[in-house]
């Protein structure tokens, strides 16, 4: 089967023309992974670039890239329609049997629906719903990127959902939906290193400084656990944009040096590294469309702590010593905090063997296949 794969290469979101390779979201990098172990499978990834970049033809043996070029005027304030134009020559070219417009952020979505091929769609963020978090104004981002949205869907064949959450949000915009959670990147999956003690529990939170992440809010409740007399230490990664909440983080975060630090942003290996050397996560999110870094995290057997919001219940159920709260409930986080602290600050045994069953790779793209040729079948044969 042959699949062109519509995403965004972050070389362009971050005018990193220079660098030599794509890059890619987490979730397409982790599903593409997948991918290069299903040899019945020939990807073709397609990137719109507003300069050209670096372009290795194979990323594997049966994957392939394509950079398409689309000049200033193509992009949002046009509806993106210079990208779905570049985008659908290449595709003709390519020839493919299904189109999969992978996220609703950007030109992808859309460009899968304009492209003339069967077609179907991933929603990785709600934009609908962060809209509507945002008010977002006539003619802003958010504005645009949801008209986008219900549009694609109208015209897509149907959309891969990452939760129970998502699928509720978009059943009624689309004709069909299938529930798929993202898949995690497999170094994820690599061994264990030995259990070790910390001399006070280690908790992370991962994400970029945001409104709808909370970082300020989770660092005010550890700072009342701190002169409560708990000892921990809680560390913040993740990007930190020049906007008034992640100023006023930084600023907060440097009068609380004894228990907690930003450490910025990690690469993969790095990341890694603070996982296993930390003993518990914090997600408290205000909306969340699945929640990959809890399932990173889980699967390096960390202890979770976290709201009960959109994704995040789909991962952590069933997960060994995961505690959930309404979104609102600090209070609820804090004590349970205490009492895991006060009992010895355990990790799970058993997280990441539910993790390697439920978001690996190679599962999560042959479930891929399957609702390809679900969706390519003759009518009367589905």
């Amino acid at each position: 089967m042959k699949i062109v794969l519509l995403t965004t290469d972050n070389r362009e979101h971050g005018r990193d023309y220079a660098a030599p390779v794509p890059r890619f979201g987490t979730a397409p990098e982790a599903l593409l992974q997948g991918f290069a172990k299903l040899r019945e499978a020939e990807i073709h990834v397609v990137s719109c670039v507003k300069q050209p970049v670096a372009s290795s033809e194979k990323i594997a043996s049966n994957i392939f890239y394509h950079s398409v070029l689309v000049p200033q005027w193509g992009w949002l304030r046009s509806w993106y329609y210079g990208c779905s134009r570049a985008v659908q020559k290449k595709i003709r070219e390519i020839k493919p049997d299904i189109v999969h417009g992978q996220g609703t952020e950007r030109d992808c979505a859309i460009s899968a629906v304009r492209s003339g091929f069967p077609n179907v769609l991933t929603i990785h963020g709600n934009m609908k719903a962060i809209a509507q978090i945002f008010n977002a104004r006539p003619g802003s981002f958010h504005w645009f990127a949801e008209k986008l949205e219900t549009s694609a869907f109208k015209k897509t064949a149907g959309v891969f959902c990452n939760s129970a959450y998502t699928e509720d949000l978009v059943r009624p915009r689309t004709k069909k939906v299938w529930r798929v959670p993202n898949a995690l990147r497999m170094d994820f999956f690599a061994p264990l290193p030995a259990p070790k003690k910390n001399p006070a529990p280690v908790i992370l939170n991962i994400g970029v400084i945001d409104p709808r992440k909370r970082q300020r809010e989770i660092l005010a409740a550890a700072r009342r656990l701190y002169e409560r007399g708990l000892k921990f230490e809680l560390n913040f990664i993740g990007g930190l944009p020049d906007t008034e909440y992640a100023n006023s983080f930084s600023r907060e975060i440097g009068t609380a040096a004894a228990f907690a630090r930003h450490q910025g942003l990690l690469d993969t290996s790095q990341l890694l590294m603070a996982l296993d050397n930390a003993d518990a996560l914090v997600h408290f999110p205000m909306e969340e469309a699945f929640g990959l870094v809890v399932a990173e995290a889980l699967a390096r057997n960390l202890k979770f702590f976290g709201a009960a919001t959109g994704g995040i219940v789909d991962i952590a159920s069933g997960v060994e010593g995961a505690e959930l709260f309404a979104a609102d409930d600090f209070s609820g986080l804090e004590n349970a905090i205490v009492g895991w602290i006060n009992a010895g600050g355990q990790r799970p045994e058993n997280a990441s063997a539910l993790m390697c069953s439920r978001y690996h790779p190679e599962v999560i793209a042959r479930r891929h296949l399957e609702i390809y040729r679900e969706v390519l079948a003759p009518a009367g044969k589905r």
